[in-house]
C-alpha cells in the first residue's frame, strides 16, 4: 500500500487527533502493520506522534486541544501561564502549555510543542470555558490566577513568582475568593488565600 493511499484513507477520519486502532480499523490491518505505516507517515511530516497509539493530523490539531489529548480518559483545561497570557493579564509568551487535568502530573514533548500537566484534586477541578467552538477548554481569568497560587508549594518552582500581572477589566475579586473557598485543604486555602490577597493589595499600590 502506497503511502499517499493510506494518508488519503486517514483522511477520512474527521477528527484532529486518532489512535493506532482507529487506522488499523480503516485500512483492514492488523495494529502492528498500521503503527509502521504511521510512522513513516511521521517521517514524510504528514502526521505527528503524540504518544504512545496517538497520532494527529499535522494541518488540522490545534496545539491548545493537546492537553485534552494527551489526559484522555481524565480531563484537562488549559491554566496557569498559558491562560494567564491568552487572557492578557501577563505579557510573557509560556514557552510550553500548560494545562490542569485530575490526571497525574507530567510533561509531555511533541512535535507541535511541550506540555506540561498538573495535577489537582477532582473537587477543585472547574473554572473554565469553551474556546474555539468549543475545542479547546480554557481557565476563566479568575481560575488561572488561583490555579498559579494553589500550585505555588510544587517541588518544580514554576509556580512560585509571577510575572507583572495586569487583571482584565472583566476580573471578579468575588468570584477568585469564591473559588479559594472551595480548596478542600485547610492549609491550602490559608496559603492560596494570603498570596492572593497580597498580590491583589499590592496591585492596587
Amino acid at each position: 500500500m502506497k503511502l499517499v493511499d493510506v494518508h488519503n484513507k486517514l483522511l477520512k477520519i474527521n477528527d484532529a487527533v486518532f489512535q493506532t486502532s482507529d487506522a488499523s480499523v480503516l485500512l483492514k490491518i492488523n495494529s502492528a502493520h498500521a503503527s509502521k505505516l504511521l510512522a513513516r507517515l511521521v517521517e514524510s511530516e504528514h502526521l505527528i506522534h503524540l504518544g504512545r497509539g496517538l497520532w494527529a493530523f499535522k494541518e488540522r490539531i490545534e496545539p491548545l486541544s493537546l492537553p485534552q489529548y494527551l489526559t484522555s480518559p481524565f480531563p484537562s483545561y488549559i491554566s496557569l501561564q498559558s491562560a494567564l497570557y491568552y487572557h492578557g493579564m501577563i505579557s510573557q509568551i509560556p514557552a510550553v502549555i500548560y494545562a490542569i487535568s485530575i490526571a497525574r502530573t507530567k510533561r509531555y514533548k511533541t512535535a507541535i510543542g511541550t506540555v506540561s500537566i498538573h495535577h489537582v484534586h477532582p473537587s477543585f477541578f472547574f473554572g473554565f470555558e469553551g474556546v474555539g467552538k468549543g475545542i479547546v477548554k480554557i481557565a476563566k481569568p479568575e481560575k488561572a490566577l488561583v490555579d498559579f497560587f494553589y500550585l505555588r508549594p510544587a517541588k518544580s518552582k514554576l509556580f512560585h513568582s509571577l510575572p507583572e500581572l495586569e487583571l482584565p477589566r472583566r476580573f471578579s475579586i468575588k468570584t477568585a475568593n469564591n473559588m479559594i473557598s472551595r480548596i478542600t485543604s485547610e492549609k491550602r486555602k490559608a496559603m492560596v488565600k494570603s498570596v492572593f490577597k497580597e498580590v491583589i493589595s499590592n496591585m492596587k499600590k
